[in-house]
């Protein structure tokens, strides 16, 4: 409460309101999302904010750094000396551990004179003010500073191999140039290069029911966080809508976070979540009778193709290892669809383990709680599937993850945005092939090194790992 009241009489003496502004009715832009999340180029946003909506977003922050709440900006998207502009967006900072305020600290408004950016997440939904509206067929943008990542890739190129290997449940990804104008401001910030990353949301849903991966977009998708989505406990207090206000004490939030179908499907959701793993549970591992329930109720092939991913990237802070960072699905006919998600922290920036050597087939705890994990892999067939799609993935006559074509595939991007690094925030200003410093392996390296896990100098992560294959 005392935040609270500190944050009214800030902005009543920057002459701002709490509430956001009336927001003319405004079209979208109609196209492909392709165009949007193209690898191969670098386009230009630029997002304008008047200046009391940049320090209500700032003093949200000071409130409760987890908030949720959006504040209205421009939003101008330029690519190949096309510019399309969108009015009146919801902007709003995102991230768990790495959210982080864009400018100054803790009290203070934006600064004209000297202003102090840092890089911060941030997400724009085009169709906050505006019901139905979207920008390429885009509702919600997800753009995010590479932090932890001196290589400005690791998060691109987890996504681009998902794309290759055909896991389309993956969130499409790519580059572009970032710039923050504060109306009646300084002058324009260029805060550098980002990863522009699909929402899981909406248009996503739709956007693969237009390609006919599954039968709609009217189903149930939810969010799995908190390190304790093990999909073993259903309890009835771990499911649900999360509501993240600026009062913290008012917030309420969920292991599993139900995205869409929130003003009536909840009960139903719920149900079909716990009965999806309440009737796999008594199924004998190995049995016909699991295989056959697994078949009829969720795409094995693309769960098992999707791990073989995540496992040779390694991604630790996942389903598998620490039940956590991952949405999925469930389509109308009852098909369970999983769906990865935040992969900044891999190809060797890891914790607990080391994801260049840590056995791929025994990759999370051996207790049980990863009942979906264990389930599909004690069916032989699976296992050996799953087998097959790492070798394949590691097989040099294919662009995928072997060493050399890894390398090439980041050196183009590296081509593509290293002059364009350096910004006004005055962080991560140069490529650094070096892990996140927080990290328990920081010996790996992404364009050089041996193949030996660390044990003699620094090792490549792309050859560490492919040596790792025992099978």
């Amino acid at each position: 409460m005392k935040k609270i009241l500190l944050f009214l009489a800030l902005m009543l003496l920057l002459g701002c309101t709490t509430k956001p502004p009336y927001v003319p009715p405004g079209g979208g832009i109609v196209g492909s999302s392709d165009y949007v999340f193209d690898i191969t180029s670098l386009p230009e946003i630029t997002i304008t904010v008047p200046l009391e909506e940049w320090n209500l977003l700032l003093s949200n922050y000071d409130i409760n750094r987890d908030n949720e709440e959006k504040v209205v900006a421009h939003f101008a998207f330029k690519k190949n000396g096309k510019v399309d502009e969108i009015a009146n967006v919801g902007l709003r900072l995102r991230g768990n551990t790495s959210r982080k305020r864009p400018e100054g600290y803790e009290g203070q408004p934006h600064n004209p004179i000297n202003p102090d950016w840092r890089h911060a997440h941030f997400s724009v939904k085009f169709d906050e003010y505006v019901s139905k509206r979207t920008f390429y067929s885009i509702d919600h943008l997800i753009l995010k500073w590479f932090k932890d990542d001196g290589m400005y890739c690791r998060e691109i190129y987890c996504y681009d191999l998902f794309k290759r290997f055909g896991v389309w449940t993956a969130p499409r990804a790519s580059y572009a140039k970032l710039t923050i104008n504060i109306e009646g401001g300084a002058e324009p910030a260029y805060f550098g290069v980002y990863a522009m990353i699909e929402g899981v949301n909406d248009s996503y849903l739709d956007y693969r029911k237009e390609q006919g991966k599954w039968a709609s977009s009217k189903g149930n998708l939810w969010k799995a966080k908190f390190s304790q989505a093990d999909l073993s406990n259903m309890d009835d207090w771990r499911m649900g809508i999360s509501n993240v206000t600026l009062d913290s004490a008012e917030t309420v939030e969920y292991v599993y976070d139900l995205k869409t179908n929130k003003k009536t499907g909840l009960d139903a959701a719920k149900s079909e979540l716990k009965d999806f793993i309440n009737n796999m549970n008594p199924l004998k591992s190995g049995s016909v009778a699991l295989k056959s329930y697994l078949e009829e109720h969720m795409d094995v092939d693309l769960f098992l193709r999707a791990y073989a991913v995540n496992v040779m990237v390694g991604m630790w802070d996942d389903y598998w290892m620490r039940a956590n960072n991952y949405y999925f699905y469930f389509d109308t006919n009852g098909k369970f669809y999983f769906i990865p998600f935040d992969y900044d922290n891999t190809l060797g920036t890891s914790l607990y383990v080391n994801a260049g050597t840590h056995d791929m087939l025994n990759w999370g705890p051996r207790d049980g709680t990863r009942v979906l994990m264990r389930k599909v892999l004690s069916i032989q067939e699976y296992e050996d599937r799953f087998k097959e799609y790492i070798k394949e993935l590691a097989d040099a006559n294919n662009d995928l993850f072997y060493t050399t074509k890894s390398i090439a595939r980041i050196q183009s991007w590296h081509a593509m945005i290293e002059p364009y690094i350096a910004n006004d925030t005055g962080q991560d200003m140069n490529l650094v092939d070096v892990p996140g410093s927080w990290g328990n392996c920081e010996f790996y390296r992404i364009l050089s090194g041996n193949d030996e896990g660390g044990e003699n100098g620094d090792a490549n992560f792309f050859k560490t790992k492919i040596k790792s294959i025992y099978w």
